[in-house]
């Protein structure tokens, strides 16, 4: 067991007690040194700021702009979900469309139940290929001030496939082959109903 070292409250209080005290006769009396004071350190002068620019530090904060390009684009990035034989032979047109539904020149409110219908009526069909088209749209002014994409139709129908309630129904999206509508249209593989 080790000693402890008094601290320099319990020593000031040893020595305060020591103090008061009277020597027995015949013994010695023991005196406590005094703790040599210690000397204060040196004081430092205080780094100076290093050099800094503002925003050194800061997260650089990724772009959010959708570069994506057109629907076409989006729609051949997009992977492949059924048989590639099946796939390559349907977008050369070699496979002729069980149904088709004409979305051309409906408005957005027409056309998305419209499509849901469709969809789901074809699929308890029993119908794996079918034909939605939406048309190309108009063309782009080129003195528009704000670029906006071709077709409002053609941009929407794709992500109205890939939500609730058909997304369950569609297995591929496809643009369409020049005979049958080509950037106006879409092949629509369907799921096998279980």
């Amino acid at each position: 067991m080790s000693r402890r070292r008094l601290r320099p409250d319990e020593l000031e209080l040893w020595n305060l007690v020591a103090s008061s005290t009277e020597r027995l006769p015949g013994r010695p009396m023991r005196e406590v040194p005094k703790p040599a004071p210690k000397p204060a350190p040196p004081r430092q002068k205080p780094d100076p700021l290093p050099a800094f620019s503002l925003g050194d530090r800061a997260t650089p904060v990724a772009e959010t702009h959708d570069f994506y390009g057109t629907t076409a684009d989006r729609l051949k990035s997009a992977p492949l979900n059924m048989d590639a034989k099946a796939y390559k032979t349907m977008r050369r047109g070699k496979l002729l469309p069980e149904a088709r539904l004409d979305l051309h020149g409906m408005t957005l409110d027409q056309a998305h139940p419209e499509l849901i219908r469709f969809i789901l009526m074809s699929q308890t069909r029993a119908l794996r290929l079918v034909l939605v088209i939406t048309g190309k749209g108009l063309r782009e002014d080129p003195h528009d001030p704000m670029p906006r994409r071709r077709g409002v139709l053609k941009t929407q129908v794709p992500q109205w496939l890939r939500l609730p309630p058909v997304a369950q129904a569609v297995l591929q999206v496809s643009e369409a082959h020049n005979k049958h509508g080509g950037g106006g249209a879409y092949y629509v593989y369907l799921r096998k109903r279980r």
